[in-house]
């Protein structure tokens, strides 16, 4: 830190951000897996990626929410 204000480069991960950080699309465990085309709403499951889900009522691949 230059001027010995705080106002140098972030010091540790928590305060960079990046990979899986926050609540958005992606992170965690949680959340549910939403088909594109109808809107079907599916529980997540930790190791299955929800593009490998087919959607139950359409059989559209299913995204993050």
């Amino acid at each position: 830190m230059p001027r010995g204000d705080g106002s140098g480069p972030p010091r540790n991960s928590a305060q960079r951000g990046g990979r899986m950080q926050g609540n958005r699309a992606g992170s965690g465990v949680g959340g549910n897996c939403v088909c594109p085309s109808c809107g079907t709403k599916v529980p997540h499951q930790q190791a299955n990626p929800c593009n490998n889900v087919k959607c139950p009522k359409c059989g559209t691949g299913m995204v993050r929410q």
